[in-house]
């Protein structure tokens, strides 16, 4: 495996070499597979998507004919047998998270399913490279969604280039973790066909579904083949042009906004429709511009992004409030009793937030990117590895309920883009660790593991050692092979000083004084801070030993006062993690928990409680309502919070992320 591994990356070097582009993403990523976990948060969680969750996926898949469609492609006879055209997309995705997770964890009977999977692919594939498991089956009699010739309902429906897009990611990764070309090539195949199609003076449509934009570019920078980035550009720059939308209405299907196709992508500032849909269309936006140096591009996305980060996102990272069409509301349009939180959207904020902080090399980028990823992401999935959540709810009450709320997770769905989407991502996290730019090593995440660096050429090992999210305090080996100067920079996370997200939006209403302390090899030094980094400049040598204390109280979060649902109320943070009531821990209730101005936290660490949590607990009034007598008291009791993303581990009962301040806040009263 290791011989092989050194062939695949000697392979990609000489590909890196023969595809760099002439322009490109300012700050650089290292590569998901220099970096290695030994962490007891989040190699944990790799170790069960590797032996749970794929294993559960590629199953789900068998049984539930996703599978079956390829071979009946492949035989051009049956019956589609699944619901959606884009069910192909759960096979690639799960191809795509079992191959980052090979890199992680050497699996041969692994491997060796991917490939058979990959044969049923390339055998379901047209000789001209067209890949559609809904149509080819039996052209004559496609799927509803399909229309009856290629491409016609792209626009609204087919999901033909979303199939293309999430093959195309798969293949990326299967050829980085394997070194192998049997999916890259149907890819490949697959691509050259939809730029002989599309194109200035060939057909035009935006994509329905987003995602081929950001496959596009994957492949360009394997092959750098100049028709893949400018077919990723053309789909972005056909956005905004369709004359049959109706402009006036104010439904997003009738006049484009769901699809982010109401006005051309150059002159958006707000971020509009399917939160998913949108979520890759702005990586895509970000990696062309990034590739291209278009500046107007460029300006939309920082528009764009300015609009969520100030008035779109929940409190935990959470994206698309509405539950009609999986979409952003308007501005300060956040609703806990009917929030939507789409998995997969949180998925597409850290692909996004991860590509802006390449453009901009600021940390504020990556503060988004850690609040969404230890909180509103990762409760998507179960402490079991195989039960999800479609949609992640701000509050569970006992006496609401709306169509779109899920109290307990599910083993699959009939839609069931999440948990195959959870199957990549969560193996990849080791690439968002580090950074380079010039002489500069960023480090964004803080896990603990060993990571391969090349700076100036030549190799730096870095070693960290923390217990985070549970603990702030930081410790950095640094070991270059030769005593060398450069600099480390170290975010220093907003939620360290006063601010709770990037903007108004939230922020704490208290003051942390605590000064984030750094030393080297035991000495203190003083820092300079740039775009929310410490910055370290010195000549490194072997066995070097930074260390960075970052101070983890407990902090209460409140809205902007033009977040209607969140007035009178407070949400509870530590460190990157957002804390929720749940019913399993304070008397079978959790809406009926007051959080006043003078109450204290004591935070602990329950080893045998969800896998291990720090927990918070006070002493805090509880509401007790006599709906006959019509009167309100309150009691106290001991009320535990624990990390949201634990929450619907334990069955189903009450929720509460956001806590009234008084008694006249809490909307349960006369109910």
């Amino acid at each position: 495996m290791l011989k092989r591994s050194l062939f695949a990356l000697s392979i990609l070097a000489a590909n890196a070499v023969m595809a760099q582009p002439k322009k490109d993403y300012p700050v650089q990523a290292v590569n998901f597979t220099a970096v290695h976990f030994t962490d007891n948060f989040w190699l944990p969680r790799m170790k069960i998507n590797h032996s749970v969750t794929i294993p559960a996926s590629f199953a789900r898949c068998e049984s539930t004919g996703r599978i079956k469609n390829f071979e009946m492609a492949a035989a051009h006879s049956g019956k589609f047998c699944t619901t959606y055209p884009f069910d192909d997309t759960d096979i690639y995705k799960t191809i795509e998270g079992a191959s980052f997770s090979l890199s992680l964890f050497p699996d041969k009977k692994l491997e060796a399913y991917i490939d058979s999977l990959i044969d049923k692919i390339a055998k379901a594939q047209e000789p001209d490279g067209y890949l559609y498991t809904a149509r080819t089956i039996d052209p004559t009699s496609p799927h509803a969604w399909a229309g009856p010739e290629r491409w016609v309902k792209e626009r609204e429906l087919s999901h033909e280039l979303y199939n293309s897009g999430h093959l195309y990611e798969a293949a990326y990764a299967h050829y980085y973790a394997t070194g192998k070309k049997n999916l890259l090539n149907i890819a490949l195949k697959n691509a050259d066909l939809i730029c002989s199609v599309f194109g200035p003076d060939k057909r035009h449509v935006a994509p329905g579904h987003e995602i081929v934009e950001m496959g596009l570019v994957k492949l360009y920078r394997i092959t750098g083949k100049p028709e893949y980035l400018q077919t990723a550009k053309f789909f972005i720059e056909e956005r905004g042009h369709y004359d049959k939308y109706d402009a006036k209405s104010k439904d997003p299907w009738k006049n484009g906004a769901y699809w982010q196709d109401e006005i051309p992508v150059v002159d958006q500032r707000e971020a509009v429709g399917h939160a998913v849909r949108a979520g890759y269309l702005y990586s895509a936006v970000a990696d062309v511009a990034a590739l291209t140096g278009d500046e107007k591009l460029l300006q939309a996305i920082d528009s764009i992004w300015e609009n969520v980060v100030t008035k779109k996102i929940y409190v935990q990272g959470g994206l698309g409030a509405i539950p009609s069409g999986e979409r952003f509301g308007d501005n300060y349009e956040l609703p806990n009793a009917t929030a939507y939180n789409e998995t997969c959207a949180a998925i597409a904020g850290v692909y996004w937030n991860y590509r802006m902080f390449l453009l901009h090399g600021d940390s504020k980028y990556m503060d988004v990117l850690e609040k969404i990823l230890y909180n509103g992401l990762i409760s998507g999935v179960g402490l079991d590895g195989k039960s999800f959540f479609y949609t992640n709810a701000m509050q569970i009450k006992n006496d609401f309920a709306h169509h779109s709320m899920e109290p307990a997770r599910s083993g699959w769905f009939e839609c069931s883009c999440c948990p195959t989407n959870l199957t990549r991502l969560i193996p990849s996290i080791p690439g968002y660790v580090y950074a380079l730019k010039d002489d500069a090593v960023y480090v964004n995440l803080f896990v603990s593991g060993n990571a391969a660096i090349q700076v100036h050429g030549k190799p730096v090992n870095i070693v960290q050692q923390n217990n985070y999210p549970w603990d702030g305090a930081l410790s950095f080996t640094v070991s270059p092979q030769k005593s060398d100067a450069f600099s480390l920079l170290v975010r220093i996370p907003g939620w360290t000083g006063n601010q709770a997200i990037p903007s108004d939006l939230y922020t704490f209403n208290d003051s942390q004084r605590a000064k984030v302390a750094i030393s080297i090899n035991g000495q203190p030094v003083d820092y300079t801070v740039e775009k929310g980094y410490a910055v370290i400049k010195r000549t490194w040598k072997k066995g070097d030993v930074l260390k960075v204390d970052l101070p983890m109280e407990v902090r209460r979060v409140v809205a902007n006062e033009k977040v209607k649902d969140d007035q009178g109320k407070v949400a509870l943070q530590r460190g990157p993690l957002i804390y929720c009531a749940e019913w399993a821990d304070n008397n079978g209730k959790a809406a009926n928990i007051l959080l006043p101005a003078d109450a204290s936290f004591q935070a602990s660490f329950k080893p045998d409680l969800l896998n291990g949590v720090e927990v918070l607990q006070s002493n805090l009034p509880v509401i007790n309502v006599d709906e006959k007598a019509q009167t309100v008291s309150t009691t106290r009791r001991m009320v535990t919070a624990i990390p949201y993303y634990a929450w619907a581990n334990r069955g189903k009962g009450e929720m509460m992320v956001w806590f009234p301040v008084k008694v006249k806040d809490v909307d349960i009263i006369g109910q």
